[in-house]
Order: C-alpha cells, then structure tokens, then sequence
C-alpha cells in the first residue's frame, strides 16, 4: 500500500469535495433529485461522520487492537440522527476539512503499520487494513461522483425548459 500516494489523494479529494460545494446557496446545499436521496448537505455530513466514526476509527482498530469489535455505525441512521437537513453547509465543510487534516496527520504518523491486519467483519468477512485504506479512498470517489451528479441534476431542473443533451451524455 503506498500511503504517500494515498494521503495526497486524500488531501486532493477534499479540495475537490469543497469544490462541488463552496458558492451555493442554501436551496441548492438542500435539494434533493428525490425525497429519498440525499442533498450536497447530507453529503457533506455524512464525509464529516465517515471521517470521524468510520474508516480512521476502524483503521486504528485494525491495526492497533487486534481482536477488539469495532464500534457500532450506522450512516443511514446518522442522517436524522446528527439532523444532517438542520446543519450549515459553509460549517460542515470547515467541520469536514479538520478531520480530513487529523486523518491525514494521524496516517502520516502510522511506524510501518502492517496492512495485512485483518478484522472479521460479519457482512464483508475478512477485511484487511490494506482493504479500509484503499476502500477509504474509493468511498471518496464514490461521493465525488454523487455531488457532481447533484450538480448536474440542480442544473437540469434550473434549466428547463431548456436542454442539457448538447453538453454530451451523462
């Protein structure tokens, strides 16, 4: 696992994720495609909580307490949980961007961390640290691609009647 690589693409990441979302207003930090799915704002949240509760808790776990049950998450549930719909956008963003910094600091400190570590998990099996890290990264991408689609989808309705095929398929 090259770690270097790793933690520039998490630093990228996070200015890119500010991106999609710096200079928007409140309507748009809260619209939805559907009521069902999520807003920029639930997913601004949500890096914040994965950030904080998710992949670096789970990581340290795995690579420093072999053995020890991972704390409970539930990001479905955190959404009404934390009152994601109730945040500020320009707030979570700052919130977001610390933690990314702590887990960027926390990870260039790791001494030879051993990322054949493994942990059970009961859905996934065996997960190695190696696995958290890079599935961290992916999660990244995964929410890049989802704010860029929400973007897409605002403009789309902001724009009708007009059309958005000549911009070439999505």
């Amino acid at each position: 696992m090259n770690l270097a690589y790793v933690t520039t693409r998490f630093a990228a990441n996070a200015v890119a994720i500010d991106r999609f979302v710096k200079h928007i207003d409140i309507t748009q930090a809260c619209w939805r495609p559907s009521p069902e799915k999520w807003s920029m704002l639930d997913v601004i949240c949500h890096l914040y909580d994965e950030e904080r509760f998710d992949f670096r808790t789970r990581l340290d776990y795995t690579l420093h307490r072999g053995g020890e049950a991972w704390p409970p998450n539930d990001p479905e549930g955190w959404v009404a949980e934390h009152g994601y719909a109730e945040q500020d956008i320009v707030e979570m963003r700052s919130l977001f961007h610390r933690e990314r910094e702590k887990s960027i600091a926390w990870l260039g400190g790791l001494e030879k961390p051993d990322w054949s570590a493994a942990y059970e998990h009961p859905q996934f099996g065996r997960l190695t640290a190696g696995d958290l890290l890079a599935s961290w990264l992916a999660h990244d991408y995964l929410h890049i691609r989802q704010l860029a689609a929400l973007q897409y989808g605002y403009l789309a309705q902001l724009a009708a009647p007009y059309a958005l095929a000549y911009a070439g398929t999505w």
